[in-house]
């Protein structure tokens, strides 16, 4: 009986220290310092450290004051020991901590300066074109 408590100890304790897979995004931003947001939550700013849970598809939005926001796709696909079947070995059985650190950089595009001239005579066209169109008259009461 102790023989059977000792074994089922000994296999609690070797898989409790098992490794895991840590999974994360090091998103930097040309220029740094841009607000990074995931989904509409608030991360930080670049350069940022932050994991992840799954493998697919993220959306990020970067913000920064001066430039142009960005709103990017990435996709992340699955390194070769975290495919169907070899996963489970290297997240519960494997004994060492692997890391898988994704780095991303965003470039980003300073503002565009609004050419005041043709603002001007675009919303000057867009009045004219408004006041153009014929009003209805108001519905008439029975």
């Amino acid at each position: 009986m102790k023989r059977l408590t000792r074994t089922v100890l000994g296999a609690c304790i070797a898989l409790g220290l098992a490794g895991c897979v840590e999974r994360r995004f090091f998103i930097e931003s040309d220029p740094p310092g841009a607000f990074v947001y995931q989904n509409g939550q608030f991360l930080g700013a670049t350069p940022l450290d932050v994991s992840f849970l799954y493998y697919g598809k993220y959306d990020f939005m970067l913000v920064k004051d001066g430039f142009e926001t960005l709103n990017v796709s990435t996709t992340v696909t699955p390194p070769w020991f975290e495919r169907a079947g070899v996963d489970f070995f290297s997240e519960n059985l494997w004994p060492f901590h692997i890391q898988d650190v994704r780095p991303v950089l965003y470039q980003m595009q300073p503002m565009s300066q609004t050419n005041t001239i043709e603002l001007m005579r675009e919303a000057r066209e867009l009045r004219e074109r408004g006041q153009a169109v014929p009003s209805s008259p108001p519905p008439s009461e029975y």
